[in-house]
């Protein structure tokens, strides 16, 4: 958070220009609140909530809402069943706003009662798709199919016409555009919106209707007292679809009103989409000084925005220089969206993809157009790095056509630098990629058909319901409707029983067989860590054991050396014959502690003594420990504790039985202490990790994971000012 915090504050210091100084200096903040009647605490729906900046919101059913503002911004509330609330924002703190004179539910007629809870739950079934939007779109379509089979034959035209419109925005998210504007036609039908009538010429928009996104839209220019944000939305989309049309003058005179309403309201974010805007229509009409101006401009202002958007509008301006052939311009500006991107994946806990129009901006796109700009200039030994690291990453992220792209690429410039070995090598990679790509898309295109498909029957299911409540207004086809739909009713509920429960016995098989063959998976990795571990340890104690045999030879003490050598052989012959075992009986663990720690003391006799006290109620037999579990331990309190003790040392081995089912290892030691150990390294010392201890802690965590807390380690300081150490470990029975 510190980091992102710094990152923030050096963007904001760095954007001193003309453009809405005051405001974008200013730390925006999200403002929760609640909207009640003050009598009895009744929540108040459907209350515009807006700031004088032009964010707005709704309340929803339980009175709540959140808003993005900034300190001295003005909270505008507004109802027609109450008189209009302002309230300067001072801090991030919750706001509760509590109606005088608003009638409550108990107050209210029953018939209005019973409106009130119905409208409640049609509201709360929208909430529960809106949340669900973006990640289930079969769930979040099953609560807009409730929320209107809730408001019932005879339901309210207003809130019909919202649920068709988060319809419409479920569909337009996942890019269905025909269905979503089927659904916005219909909610305006069922009652006119500015809001929906926006998302009605978006969408129209993004499906290349541009016409008709003209024709929806230019009645709304007549509209007065608009909320500021729509009207600077309203004014963008007309500008996209004329853009579209290639009317380019038109298109940039729409995208400066809504700049000016933008700067008039100081709506920071659409200062930055606008100006981005004009330069790309700019460019589009070949008109490169108005579209450089431009592009400056919302670098300029995107710096103050949400580090994503920043990254975003980098790449669009590179974009620009690649197609103008300013490749050392586009190389630089690259370079600078992959430090960006690196530190934003370091700040965020989720690390989310940029996005850039129908492009993802990920490292690995990045590296890629990086090597196309230096490929586009002959630069071919600066080009091979950035296409193997756009390679790399894309395999890490999963993303087979960068990767493909990328390694087509490489081939090529191997091929131009006249390496033939190496391109036809990658060339061979390249075509495996794309046999898997293409089993990959053949995938996507099943698994297209069948959502569509449920998409459409979801869809039905919907039209239904509109056309029940269209029957509804005639009583005579009411009365028949209604008979034949309960006949329907009971038929659809027995198959939706029959479903669920055969559904139910699918999934329950299902999770069965992977839980099962994920434990299975987990068994073999556990196994396969533990192993290389092993095979870890043995060379590290090896290679400290020869540092030792090496200190004789360097002293030129052929004799200790020799006596060294023999001890030496003893103990590795001991540690050959355990390393395949996952356990070795406690009694053998013993047996090479006392070998190696009488080779150190042979080392170090003037630096410390040593006991290893098993006691009599012991039964060292009947305990299976981790072969070399105790030496790290023991190693670290030698070398990092007594070793650099001034005066001689004591080093305690003590076992002892707590009860019938688990034993306690003590090792203890009067050394210098493992905070002043730490003072007494080198620099190069503290940048190196004990790899001896490191392997420890991780063969720990996994014999703890497949044996259910066998093993448990505490380290603490033996006195109070910090000298010595103390290891205490608990071994279980299995």
């Amino acid at each position: 958070m510190t980091k992102f915090s710094y990152i923030v504050f050096t963007l904001l210091i760095g954007f001193s220009t003309a453009f809405a100084q005051v405001s974008n200096t200013r730390e925006r903040m999200e403002i929760q609140g609640s909207i009640k009647g003050k009598e009895n605490r009744t929540p108040i729906q459907g209350v515009e909530v807006r700031t004088n900046a032009g964010a707005y919101t709704f309340t929803d059913a339980l009175g709540e809402f959140r808003i993005w503002a900034e300190k001295g911004d003005i909270l505008i509330i507004e109802s027609p069943e109450f008189r209009s609330v302002r309230y300067t924002i001072k801090s991030d703190e919750d706001i509760d706003v509590l109606v005088e004179g608003y009638p409550d539910g108990d107050n209210l007629p029953s018939a209005s009662r019973t409106a009130k809870n119905r409208a409640s739950m049609h509201q709360a079934y929208l909430d529960s798709a809106n949340f669900y939007k973006k990640d289930d779109i079969e769930k979040s379509i099953d609560f807009i199919t409730r929320s209107i089979a809730h408001l019932g034959k005879r339901g309210n035209k207003k809130q019909l016409s919202e649920s068709l419109t988060v319809l419409g925005q479920v569909y337009q998210y996942h890019g269905q555009y025909d269905l979503a504007i089927t659904n916005y036609k219909d909610a305006l039908e069922a009652n006119k919106s500015t809001r929906t009538t926006l998302l009605l010429g978006e969408v129209y928009v993004l499906n290349n209707e541009l016409s008709e996104a003209e024709a929806a839209l230019e009645p709304l220019l007549k509209l007065k007292n608009m909320v500021p944000f729509q009207n600077v939305r309203l004014h963008e989309i007309l500008g996209d679809a004329y853009k579209g049309m290639n009317q380019i003058d038109k298109a940039v005179e729409f995208y400066r009103m809504g700049l000016q309403i933008a700067k008039q309201n100081q709506i920071a974010p659409k200062m930055a989409d606008l100006n981005s805007k004009i330069a790309e229509a700019y460019a589009k009409d070949n008109r490169d000084i108005e579209a450089e101006g431009y592009f400056k401009n919302s670098l300029q202002l995107a710096k103050s925005q949400a580090p994503e958007r920043a990254i975003q509008e980098k790449e669009k301006v590179a974009d620009y220089y690649n197609t103008n052939k300013r490749f050392s311009e586009e190389i630089q500006l690259r370079k600078k969206s992959l430090d960006e991107l690196a530190n934003l994946s370091k700040v965020e806990t989720k690390n989310q993809p940029v996005t850039h129009a129908s492009d993802t901006i990920t490292a690995q796109r990045i590296n890629y157009k990086i090597a196309n700009a230096y490929i586009a200039q002959d630069k071919y030994d600066e080009a091979i790095p950035y296409l193997q690291r756009s390679i790399v990453e894309a395999d890490g992220e999963d993303d087979l056509i960068v990767q493909k792209d990328a390694t087509r690429k490489l081939s090529e410039v191997y091929e131009y630098r006249g390496d033939y070995t190496k391109a036809f090598k990658t060339y061979q990679e390249y075509v495996a990629l794309v046999d898997t790509l293409y089993v990959r898309k053949e995938q996507e295109i099943s698994r297209a058909a069948r959502f569509n498909r449920e998409i459409s029957s979801k869809q039905n299911r919907i039209s239904g319901l509109e056309q029940e409540r269209e029957l509804s207004q005639s009583k005579y086809d009411l009365a028949l409707t209604e008979q034949q739909l309960a006949q329907e009713s009971n038929k659809r509920q027995k198959w939706v029983i029959y479903s669920l429960v055969f559904g139910m016995v699918l999934l329950g098989l299902a999770t069965f067989f992977f839980y099962r063959s994920n434990q299975q998976q987990q068994l073999a990795n556990n196994l396969l860590a533990l192993k290389s571990l092993r095979s870890q340890m043995n060379p590290h104690f090896i290679f400290n054991a020869l540092n030792s045999v090496n200190n004789y030879i360097a002293k030129s003490d052929e004799r200790s050396a020799n006596r060294y050598l023999s001890e030496f052989s003893t103990l590795m012959r001991v540690v050959l014959e355990n390393s395949e075992e996952d356990f070795i009986p406690l009694s053998k663990e013993l047996e090479l502690i006392g070998l190696y720690v009488k080779l150190e003391h042979s080392r170090f006799p003037e630096k410390f003594d040593y006991q290893i006290n098993v006691d009599d109620h012991v039964d060292v037999d009947a305990f299976q420990i981790p072969p070399m579990l105790l030496q790290p331990y023991i190693e670290n309190a030698i070398w990092h504790g007594l070793r650099y003790k001034e005066e001689k040392g004591s080093l305690k081995i003590d076992l002892v039985q707590r009860n019938k089912e688990s034993i306690e290892i003590t090792i203890t030691d009067d050394g210098i202490g493992r905070r002043r150990s730490t003072e007494l390294k080198t620099r190069n010392q503290k940048k190196q990790k004990s790899k001896g201890m490191g392997n420890i802690k991780k063969r720990i965590t996994i014999l703890n994971d497949m044996y259910k807390d066998k093993v448990d380690v505490h380290i603490a300081n033996l006195e109070e000012d910090g000298s010595g150490t103390k290891v205490v470990l608990v071994l279980k029975k299995d």
